[in-house]
């Protein structure tokens, strides 16, 4: 209903973005139906209509710890907004307002209550006059409620409107009305208008292109259309709620407690679910951390209800049910989705069980000692680590009459929120570094033209260099050039950009590398080898050939490493990121377990025989929708416009991509895998190379083989012979080698006998001995030890500087007291050293060698402690 109206208002209806942010480090998530849109607002880039609205899905987790303890609170929403980039402004968007709630949605007039900012005379004038709100009826609040604004940037006004819910939802306070803190009043519409800048220090000026950002969550309409209590008895949210109170056998609205249970996980499933059809994966950082937090959050709270083993993912079946109409992509992507599922919450019945043995051990360490209170640090640790929520851990301690310190606790995890937000990159409206790019007047576009030729020319329509945009550059200025036209083609989807030469009557300058900057404008980045190019200049653009040819093959055997790998893994496995360039490729894809060599090898196989093949590849223009009916693989949260370029290798493998490719796979040559690894949870990386990037990889290899056949004196077909040949050479002489070494030790200690003390029936033999190392120590002692029967025998030895000590003690002599362990470390610190062991050998280091006949005569008097 919402889109159709707005759409029959002028506007283009978009599809919801991903909720991973697109070119926007300021925000992990999309969390409002404007925030994909932010380069449209600060005029970075041209809108595809001035009028746009949309459904975006959107999570929100600063309140995390709220939801489910209330109605209200959820971490994933569904905003309805409606947008003008300059075009219309507040008489229009309050008008429509209006209008949708009472006429299109059918909501009771005298239900609603418009607010507007404080100073906004002109919103309330609209809002009385042309309306025909009673004065009475508007209610004008202060910044903090009626004022949008963050941090730098575009800025101004809001007005809401409200719908009171009727008595059965208030507080009973005296005076309860708009703005009460209870369910009575609730706010279902906001219109944001954009007409101020803030400069970052509380400075306004008004914008030159003023704007309207509209939002409305779609739960809390539903809400107020179907007369429910909370979002949560919403029918779509109700069907979940039920699926999770079938799962854990308890009936909603019994036990505040339960209740609490079946909120959280309701709430989060959808969250994770949605994350995850999105391509966020589970990690301990940035959005990975908030998808993991989630998910361990709705797994912890169903043990709580009771339910037996894993049941997240077969829950968010009933998600993607249900909303899958909405977004095709949950169904598309099921088993993915499952499958990651599934394994975090494997991962996470492990953890939580290492958790509670980690507390069992914090509860027993608090026992010794006394103490009734554990540590905020303590309490931190298992929650960041061990996923243990802080009135879990309260939960389990306050049976045992154990409190924590929850002021501890606030602090530990204010000091992660401060390391976040330091390492955060938030320098602007967009999160990023605010560049020379930023400057280029938006109305200034580039075209590709480069997949068919090589070669163009085209107009220089903007300079710049590492700091300005200019008129002109001349021979050794850094900078960047951007033409009308283009055959180069810039960093995109994993493929690096071009190099190559441009060139004018009057000047050359060389492309090191080409990028893609906002608003559709393709940069040339490189230096001036001579002369001068400057804007309106007519050049000629000629990309490096070789460069490009080996690019291409090396991305058209991305394509075929896909699809060999879904066919010897599984159709779990989805591209995570690629990279290719002219010298290799590396593919990032989903998958939960290290590939075996059989597996490698086979994946290798498949490519090379297709490459083999000669499969004709074949680039079609069409439709989003037409792309898919062809089952062509799309990458998660890629932005795809109305037209897409779907590549086909034969039947073999249909992608939807916008690189550049060879025309046949026999162009690929050869296809050679150099190693396999994981670089994330669930995230493994190949790295290969091909054509004559396989053939220098060989030639490496050979030369490798060639110098160790020289090293050994052998030949290629022997060197296998020889080397295990080597080595039981070098066994037998090691073998025969710690026998010298024990005869020298041996011959060394001379008749050590005379030294032997006697103690009671027991014996204490001090021996030194030069320049014997730790393993001829021990055997010399072994000798030792029998030639005196019963006793202890402690060992030196010097080494350069270095002390080594072994004490050793028989059996009887330990059943009287003797301990080798307690020895060493009695004397050891004499020598400069430390160390310990069993009762029955021991040994240390030290680096004082002056110190051992001091540190012998010691030990004679703690064996004859030990053993009197």
């Amino acid at each position: 209903m919402y889109l159709d109206f707005f759409e029959s208002k002028g506007h283009l209806k978009m599809k919801s973005f991903s909720l991973v942010p697109h070119n926007d480090n300021s925000l992990l998530l999309i969390n409002s139906g404007m925030a994909p849109l932010k380069p449209y607002f600060t005029g970075q880039e041209i809108p595809p209509r001035r009028r746009v609205t949309t459904c975006q899905k959107c999570i929100r987790t600063g309140d995390i710890e709220n939801v489910g303890k209330t109605a209200r609170h959820g971490t994933f929403f569904e905003m309805l907004g409606n947008f003008s980039f300059g075009d219309y402004f507040k008489t229009e968007a309050i008008h429509w307002s209006w209008e949708f709630l009472t006429e299109v949605v059918g909501l009771d007039a005298s239900r609603l209550y418009p607010s507007v900012y404080v100073d906004d005379d002109e919103a309330f004038d609209i809002w009385n006059k042309e309306i025909g709100i009673a004065p009475e009826r508007i209610f004008r609040f202060g910044k903090e409620d009626n004022f949008w604004e963050h941090g730098s940037g575009p800025c101004g006004p809001c007005s809401e409107i409200y719908y009171d819910r009727g008595e059965k939802y208030g507080c009973g306070k005296p005076g309860c009305t708009v703005g009460c803190d209870c369910d009575r009043y609730m706010e279902v519409w906001n219109n944001v208008f954009s007409q101020f800048n803030n400069d970052g220090h509380g400075n306004y000026s008004d914008l030159i292109q003023k704007n309207i950002d509209t939002g409305m969550g779609l739960e809390r309409l539903a809400v107020v259309v179907q007369d429910v209590d909370s979002i949560f008895d919403v029918d779509t949210l109700q069907a979940l709620r039920n699926k999770v109170c079938e799962m854990a056998g308890v009936t909603y609205k019994e036990d505040e407690k339960t209740d609490v249970s079946i909120r959280v996980i309701t709430d989060h499933i959808r969250s994770v679910t949605f994350m995850v059809s999105d391509g966020i994966m589970p990690s301990n950082e940035g959005r990975g951390y908030v998808l993991r937090r989630l998910l361990r959050r709705a797994a912890r709270h169903g043990r709580l209800l009771g339910i037996e083993g894993k049941f997240l993912s077969k829950l968010c079946e009933t998600v993607i049910e249900g909303s899958k109409d909405g977004y095709p992509e949950l169904d598309e992507k099921k088993a993915f989705i499952f499958k990651v599922i599934d394994q975090e919450e494997d991962k996470f019945n492990k953890t939580i069980d290492q958790g509670l043995g980690i507390l069992e051990q914090l509860e027993a360490d608090l026992v010794k000692t006394g103490n009734k209170i554990l540590s905020g640090a303590d309490a931190f640790k298992l929650y960041d680590t061990y996923g243990f929520p802080l009135d879990l851990t309260k939960e389990i301690l306050e049976e045992k009459g154990i409190t924590i310190d929850e002021e501890g606790f606030k602090s530990a995890m204010e000091e992660q929120r401060i390391k976040a937000r330091t390492a955060r990159k938030t320098t602007n409206y967009m999160g990023a570094d605010a560049t020379v790019y930023d400057e280029i007047d938006p109305a200034i576009t580039s075209s590709f033209v480069g997949y068919d030729k090589l070669t163009n020319q085209s107009k220089v329509s903007v300079l710049t260099t590492e700091e300005n945009v200019v008129e002109a550059l001349s021979d050794g200025d850094r900078g960047t050039i951007v033409v009308d036209e283009t055959v180069f083609y810039g960093s995109m989807g994993g493929q690096e950009g071009d190099r190559g030469v441009i060139t004018s009557p009057e000047g050359e300058f060389r492309v090191d590398t080409t990028i893609h900057l906002k608003g559709g404008r393709i940069g040339h980045v490189g230096v001036m080898t001579k002369g001068m190019i400057k804007t309106g200049d007519t050049v000629t653009l000629t990309v490096d050939a070789p460069a490009r040819a080996a690019t291409c093959a090396n991305h058209s055997a991305t394509h075929l490493l896909q699809k060999a790998l879904r066919d010897v893994l599984g159709t779990h496995v989805e591209q995570k990121g690629s990279y290719v360039d002219p010298d290799r490729l590396r593919f990032d894809f989903a998958h939960f377990q290290a590939m075996t060599p059989d597996e490698i090898a086979s994946v290798e196989s498949i490519v090379n025989e297709k490459i083999a093949e000669a499969l004709p590849v074949v680039t079609n223009i069409m439709s989003l929708e037409d792309a898919k009916k062809t089952g062509a693989m799309a990458l998660f949260g890629e932005k795809y416009g109305d037209k897409v370029r779907v590549v086909s290798m034969g039947d073999f493998s249909t992608e939807l991509c916008g690189g550049t490719h060879v025309a046949n796979t026999s162009n690929i040559m050869l296809f050679k895998i150099v190693s396999e690894s994981g670089v994330a949870a669930g995230i493994r990386r190949i790295e290969a190379l091909t054509g004559n990037g396989v053939l220098a990889y060989y030639r490496n290899i050979e030369n490798t083989l060639a110098e160790a056949c020289r090293t050994a004196k052998t030949e290629p077909s022997q060197l296998i012979h020889r080397i295990a040949s080597m080595n039981d050479e070098i066994k037998s002489l090691s073998s025969e080698n710690e026998k010298l070494k024990a005869k020298l030790a041996n011959e060394a200690v001379g008749d050590v006998l005379a030294n032997v003390q006697e103690i009671g029936s027991f014996r204490f033999l001090p021996v030194s001995v030069a320049d014997v190392d730790m393993n001829g120590l021990r055997t010399l002692g072994d000798n030792m030890k029998d030639k005196i029967g019963s006793g202890i025998v402690i060992l030196a030895s010097t080494q350069g500087d270095k002390v080594n000590i072994i004490a050793m003690a028989t059996d009887d002599a330990v059943a009287k007291g003797a301990h080798a362990g307690n020895l060493i470390k009695a004397v050891a610190p004499i020598v400069g050293g430390g160390g310990g062991g069993r009762p029955n050998m021991a040994q240390a280091g030290g680096k004082n060698p002056a110190g051992i006949d001091e540190m012998l005569a010691k030990a004679a008097e703690v064996a004859a402690q030990q053993l009197q």
